[in-house]
């Protein structure tokens, strides 16, 4: 069990850029084994005013900044920006960091920042989702060196489009946001390296046996999808997404989530500070014994 992956997901609201910097350095510098931070436009904490940095253009700097942490946003926003757009945007990071990114996506829910940046929310959930199905499809191909133009009709238009140059990964791996189990849960079993969820351990037991079905749908094997959890150590978070801030408390969740099969677990630390990390090492010692 102790073999779990350990991320790092700072917060990108209530910082300044040094600090924030800092943060992920220090991530690489204690063996953190991912990095992750959020893909907000407005807090989603407190006041959605607060400052708050945009995602990509994090990561990046983040990529530059750091030699050996794979590194992706958790996730990353659809209805923000064009899928094409996107796949540029990774592969160009990929390129920055020496081939350590990672692509996240998901179908979004904060309405507040998508109003007030004037980004179209749709009209729910399910169109929401039903746009990042055909995102999926368009930037999973693009990233492996396809050319791909868009079947009439639906959301994007993309004209013999093609990525250039490609990942330096000869596979860049996707992680998927979310688990609903009619549209979110089968777009994991088809285009999926990763999956991402919140929730209990009795919820998560049942989202992964919902995933298995809709694995067996497209004839996948589930074993080929890594789980995460996002777990928030420190924060506002509801009890089931987080973590008390006690080094026996986090051992005892992180051997919970290992005894339910997770591979990978995204600490969510907040405030990147040197005595929250010393807590959060200090649980992570404990666990790994």
């Amino acid at each position: 069990m102790t073999d779990v992956k350990l991320g790092a997901n700072l917060w990108s609201q209530a910082s300044d850029w040094p600090t924030f910097l800092a943060a992920a350095r220090r991530a690489e510098a204690l063996g953190f084994d991912s990095f992750w931070t959020w893909d907000h436009l407005l807090a989603i904490f407190g006041d959605p005013h607060q400052p708050i940095f945009e995602g990509y253009t994090a990561l990046a700097a983040v990529a530059q900044a750091t030699e050996r942490i794979p590194l992706g946003l958790f996730v990353g926003a659809n209805p923000f920006r064009n899928p094409g757009l996107v796949a540029k945007h990774i592969t160009t990071i990929d390129h920055i960091s020496g081939g350590r990114a990672i692509m996240g996506l998901g179908g979004a829910w904060f309405e507040l920042e998508h109003r007030a940046f004037g980004i179209d929310f749709g009209s729910g959930f399910g169109q929401r989702l039903d746009w990042l199905g055909e995102a999926l499809d368009a930037v999973s191909r693009l990233v492996r060196g396809e050319t791909v133009t868009s079947p009439p009709g639906g959301r994007y238009a993309f004209d013999h489009l093609r990525i250039d140059p490609p990942p330096v990964q000869s596979h860049l791996p996707l992680m998927i946001g979310g688990s609903g189990e009619q549209k979110t849960l089968r777009l994991v079993a088809r285009y999926a390296d990763i999956w991402n969820a919140f929730g209990s351990t009795e919820t998560l037991t049942h989202k992964d046996a919902v995933l298995r079905e809709r694995c067996e749908e497209v004839g996948r094997d589930p074993a080929t999808i890594e789980r995460t959890v996002g777990v928030t150590v420190g924060g506002d978070d509801p009890p089931e997404r987080r973590l008390e801030l006690d080094p026996s408390a986090i051992a005892d969740g992180l051997a919970a989530w290992a005894e339910l099969g997770v591979g990978h677990v995204q600490l969510g630390i907040f405030p990147a500070t040197s005595a929250v990390y010393e807590i959060a090492l200090d649980g992570i010692r404990r666990f790994r014994g």
